[in-house]
Parts: C-alpha cells; structure tokens; sequence
C-alpha cells in the first residue's frame, strides 16, 4: 500500500517514489519507449557542491511536506511563491534527492523566454554547414590529399552528420516530458519574469504531458523506423524520439517559482498546487542556521532576534541573516565592528522597505 507522504523532508534519500499510488485517471500517462533515468552524478552542474549543499541544508515546513506530496501525488506541477530568500527554488533540490530522482533540470526564465526554448532548440546554420562539407568531400576526387581541398580527413567510419538530430538538442522541459520509468525533476526558475504569454503557452504542454517537434515529424517520413536519437539536456546523452512525438511516461516533479510580482491566469493556477512560503520564525530559523552552520552561538542567537524584528520593517532574505552569522564566526572582529557588518549585510530589501537603524 502506499504511504504518504512519500516525501518526509529528513534529508534521507531513499526510494519511497515507487510507493506512489497510480496516477488519478486524467492524469495518467504512457509515452514510450521507456528510458531509465539518469544517474544523480551524470550531469556535473547539477552535482556541485553549491547544489548538493542546498539539498542536503534544506529544512521544510510541514505545510511544504504536505503540498509537495499532494503535487507527486496529483501529478501536477507546484507553484512556489514568498518573500525572496525563503528557499523556493532550493526545495527541488532537495525533494530529488530525497527521493532519488537525479540531476535536477532547471529553467532559468527571462523576459524573453519562449516555450520553444524549454522544449528544444535547432541550429539550422549548423545543418547546413555539414551538408556543405559533406557535399564537397564527396565532390573532393578520391585522390586529393585532404591538406590540398582544405577540408577536414575523412574515411569510411567518418559518421554522416548531416540529419537534423545532429542539430537539434532538448530542453530543460523537453528533456522533463521524455518517457522515463521514473518522474525527473524540473525547476522553472522566477516564472513571474517571463512574458506575459508564457504561462499560458504552458498549460497545454504541463497538461498533457507531450509535444511535438515538427522538424523531426518531417524527417520521419525519410526515416525506416522514423526514430531520431537526440541528445537531452543537462547528460547530453542521445535518447530515442519517434516520429517527433515526445510524451511522458512518468509526469516529472515539476517547481515554479514566483517572486509574487504579478498575478496568473486562473486557468494556469487551477493546473498548479500552489505553496506559499512565509517568512522563518525563531525556531525554524534556527534549524536553519544548524543545518548550514552548526549550532548557533549566543551572538548568532542574537543576530536571528534582530533579523526577525527587522522583517516587520521590509523584506530581509535568509542568506543575509546566514553570511552574517558567517562573517561573525570567521572574522575576528570586536562586537561593535560586528554589529555594523551585520547592519551593512541585512539591508531591507525592495524601494518600501521601512527605516534600517539595526
């Protein structure tokens, strides 16, 4: 039977992802062909140590265990929002390797972003290009000396990169959506940056958990099996696309965060779980301390009262409250030098913040 929650928020990896219920019926799903998922170690950006230190520091809130559960569960995405600093886009991290779910993909959104960049990208310059050169090798007579045609050497095994899965390459959505046996895990970075159309642009996709690449729809018309073998994002490695259709077996475990800096379509919220994150109390704020930094001395103890009276003046971040707690551990400094740094480092943040006396 399954157990929830399936995510516990202690930190220890284990496989409790394959105690997941069947999906409710309008979420199920069944692209093929299957693939195993990566391991952890196979992208290396996704392994450093800045990376692996946020999912092993992270403490969530029981309202987090909760409602990310209910996004595993439900097989929906889970739409962060807070105050800057309170950990939204550390919580992927975390959850996947809890639950052993590998490399984290992510998806940093800008102002310009499209869906097109998430899915895939193509390079038709580069296309052409290797139709060029292989065209003139086999223009070249087979006598020339590669050094007088300019060219690059060739021989028998020169593969033929001339067909279209040579230059395409997916995104950090395309990649999420492939058929794999168990979900991967996607973070949408600040969702509120992107352009007004994007989240729209999104529900279909996140709804049914499937897209189409049109250049490879094409190309398998040419193909025997119409199979293309593409290199996903992050590992690079070449996975299996049929006939251009890409649909998930597994829905991945999908975060986008929000700065709350503009509102949502109703019909984009209705598809996502939504967490909002408040700011730490004492308590928390102390395990927090303790996870990235040891127990908490007297001053450090200090430091956390005055950072949680200055929040009721403006926004403060928690890795402001931590890098003074640093600073105070390793600096050598006397109190009063100490206590201006700690001023200087937790500035309210945004145009409304209130007075700043420390």
């Amino acid at each position: 039977m399954p157990l929830w929650p399936v995510y516990t928020g202690t930190n220890a990896p284990h496989d409790g992802i394959e105690r997941l219920p069947p999906p409710p019926p309008w979420r199920a799903f069944d692209g093929g062909p299957l693939l195993d998922p990566p391991d952890a170690t196979a992208d290396r950006s996704a392994v450093s140590p800045d990376r692996v230190h946020r999912a092993e520091t992270y403490r969530a809130t029981e309202d987090t265990v909760q409602l990310v559960n209910a996004a595993l569960y439900l097989r929906r995405p889970l739409l962060v929002t807070g105050p800057p600093g309170t950990g939204k886009s550390s919580l992927v991290y975390a959850v996947a390797r809890e639950l052993r779910l590998g490399p984290v993909l992510r998806w940093n959104i800008t102002s310009r972003s499209t869906l097109h960049d998430g899915l895939y990208s193509y390079d038709p310059l580069s296309r052409l290009y290797a139709a060029r050169q292989q065209a003139a090798h086999q223009a070249a007579p087979q006598e020339t000396a590669p050094e007088e045609t300019g060219l690059p050497e060739t021989g028998p095994e020169t593969p033929d990169e001339t067909g279209i899965e040579h230059h395409l390459r997916l995104g950090p959505l395309g990649t999420a959506l492939l058929p794999y046996a168990r979900p991967r895990a996607l973070l949408i970075d600040e969702i509120d940056k992107s352009d007004l159309d994007l989240p729209n642009d999104l529900l279909n996709v996140l709804e049914e958990g499937q897209y189409q690449i049109p250049e490879l729809v094409r190309a398998a018309r040419l193909s025997p099996d119409g199979t293309a073998r593409v290199p996903a994002d992050g590992t690079g490695e070449a996975v299996p696309v049929v006939r251009g259709q890409v649909r998930c077996r597994a829905f991945p475990f999908v975060v986008l965060t929000s700065n709350g800096e503009r509102e949502f379509p109703p019909a984009f919220l209705r598809r996502c779980v939504t967490l909002r994150l408040r700011r730490p109390d004492d308590r928390h704020l102390a395990d927090i301390v303790r996870a990235h930094l040891g127990e908490p001395d007297s001053y450090a103890q200090e430091l956390i009262g005055r950072f949680l009276d200055r929040t009721s003046a403006g926004d403060l971040a928690t890795d402001q409250l931590l890098n003074a707690i640093y600073l105070a551990r390793t600096s050598n400094l006397d109190s009063g030098s100490l206590d201006r740094l700690a001023e200087q480092l937790m500035p309210h943040l945004g145009q409304g913040a209130g007075t700043d006396v420390f």
